[in-house]
């Protein structure tokens, strides 16, 4: 196992986050009726990244294609393309085959805003989450984020108009102790490191940010060329929380961001009422 914990993570190891905020609601939210037959059939899921691979194996198809450039001859300073790319890095293909794995028939979009190093311009990451909002994105997958103190503001506004429209932004921590900007805001799925490889299960604790927790250390993730490596970061554990929300979409078409946490709340594995859950996933 790695010897060092992204940030934000520690709180879900150790002794862990203790119990998940207590909903006390009068019926069982249990997870067959959450995620209904599992599939996350008909939610739209986009994965802002290095592209996605689509020919992969653990991928399967990509239903819609964004590449956001940096462009200083366009109005708004960038171009979007909406023709096949390909990952530039394999981190995208990594998010999409876990959320694929997690919601089988979900579709996937590949929004791409980040280069062969791995890095972007937070303009064309804004840009590519205002594109989501504007094009019927139910669930925004964000494994990244930046630290610009000068687009906080921006990404404020974006949060906030995600939220109106009932898209979820589901963004990982820094794995640095760092601003994390998207992800340190409120309305969004903050989400940090947990303990194992199941991904079949979710943390929840009551404060935050890292207010949700996935496996994400040292697991199998789908890479370039058909493959898989073993990595460790908030990165893979930002789509497990994803997948599960697609397929509680799926199953309840609708719902808005408020409701969906209170269902993922519901079945964090911390939950202080386990006994009102049942115990295996459908």
């Amino acid at each position: 196992m790695s010897d060092v914990l992204p940030s934000s993570s520690e709180p879900f190891h150790g002794e862990g986050p203790g119990p998940a905020p207590s909903l006390d609601l009068p019926d069982l939210i249990t997870p067959a009726w959450a995620y209904g037959d599992g599939s996350g059939r008909g939610v739209r899921v986009a994965v802002l990244d290095s592209g996605i691979e689509a020919d992969h194996p653990d991928v399967g198809a990509v239903t819609e294609w964004v590449d956001v450039q940096v462009d200083k001859s366009m109005p708004d300073g960038v171009r979007f393309d909406h023709e096949p790319h390909a990952d530039l890095y394999g981190h995208g293909t990594a998010c999409g085959g876990i959320i694929r794995q997690l919601a089988p028939h979900c579709e996937l979009v590949s929004v791409r805003v980040l280069g062969t190093t791995l890095r972007g311009s937070a303009r064309a990451f804004a840009h590519g989450l205002e594109w989501c909002i504007d094009n019927d994105i139910d669930i925004a997958s964000l494994s990244m984020s930046t630290p610009n103190d000068e687009w906080a503001e921006t990404f404020w506004d974006l949060v906030d108009r995600a939220s109106y429209r009932n898209m979820m932004i589901v963004s990982a921590m820094n794995n640095e102790p760092k601003r994390t900007i998207p992800s340190e805001f409120a309305g969004v799925f903050s989400v940090a490191c947990a303990p194992g490889t199941d991904r079949e299960l979710v943390w929840c604790r009551s404060t935050g940010p890292g207010q949700w927790g996935a496996v994400g250390i040292d697991v199998q993730v789908a890479w370039l060329g058909g493959g898989q490596i073993l990595s460790t970061g908030n990165s893979y554990a930002t789509p497990v929380v994803a997948g599960h929300l697609a397929r509680i979409l799926g199953a309840h078409p609708g719902l808005t961001t408020w409701q969906a946490k209170t269902v993922l709340a519901a079945l964090a594995v911390n939950r202080a009422n386990p006994e009102r859950v049942e115990a295996t996933p459908p």
